[in-house]
């Protein structure tokens, strides 16, 4: 899973912070300590930390995830975090 994407609401910087959706990798989500959660009136689930985005974006870098874009959609603050993989480096491009 090459990318992520978390959130926050601007007056909840402190947390909590969403950091995957339903088919995110659960080994990232328990290393994040994320809690999957289904908000009233959703058909799909999140998972949610308590920490503020800062934290869990130093955590996904020691995973080697790095930060792409960053943004504000609204009251929402965004980011969207790459992490290269060996794989995807020694698989030749079919042409």
């Amino acid at each position: 899973m090459p990318y992520i994407l978390i959130t926050t609401q601007i007056r909840l910087e402190t947390g909590p912070t969403m950091v995957g959706d339903e088919y995110s990798d659960p080994a990232i989500m328990t290393y994040l300590g994320a809690k999957k959660t289904t908000m009233l009136g959703n058909n799909f689930s999140e998972y949610y930390v308590d920490e503020p985005p800062r934290l869990v974006l130093d955590k996904l870098e020691k995973l080697g995830y790095r930060v792409v874009t960053m943004t504000g959609v609204g009251q929402t603050l965004v980011w969207c975090l790459h992490k290269e993989t060996s794989e995807l480096c020694q698989h030749p491009v079919m042409s």
